[in-house]
């Protein structure tokens, strides 16, 4: 299993909406940077992220699990896009701020502290651990 997180801002795309769509989940779409591309595109079933207010909050919210693996990507004709499907599995206890990630010395290479521009992107399964504890969250 891999590890990953995804950014939205709230004002677009909220954690209460990612849990409103229930086991059915929804279509990580509208992504276009290549790379978060090929991230989604090493994605399997079951691979958990976590869900990141990016703008307003800055901070891990809670966790999903890749429910649908990379197709392609509906809100486009651009044959270049895909994405996968995400589903909402629970909120963290205590969300998780990037001033926080960024003073915790274990997470200072962490792709969110060093890229805070990419909206998909690859979690250690230490980083995974470390932000778990933090939220409050049973691994």
């Amino acid at each position: 299993m891999n590890f990953w997180l995804f950014k939205s801002e709230p004002e677009t795309w909220s954690w209460d909406d990612q849990r409103a769509k229930g086991d059915a989940g929804e279509e990580w779409g509208g992504v276009r940077n290549y790379q978060a591309r090929n991230n989604m595109r090493a994605m399997a079933l079951g691979d958990l992220g976590f869900f990141y207010h990016s703008n307003t909050g800055k901070e891990i919210v809670g966790i999903v699990e890749v429910c649908q693996t990379s197709a392609p990507d509906s809100t486009t004709d651009d044959p270049r896009w895909d994405c996968v499907h995400i589903r909402a599995r629970h909120s963290l206890a205590t969300p998780v701020t990037m001033e926080r990630c960024k003073l915790t010395p274990a997470l200072r290479d962490m792709v969110l502290v060093n890229n805070s521009r990419l909206s998909v992107q690859p979690v250690t399964p230490e980083e995974w651990r470390i932000i778990c504890d933090m939220g409050g969250v049973a691994r």
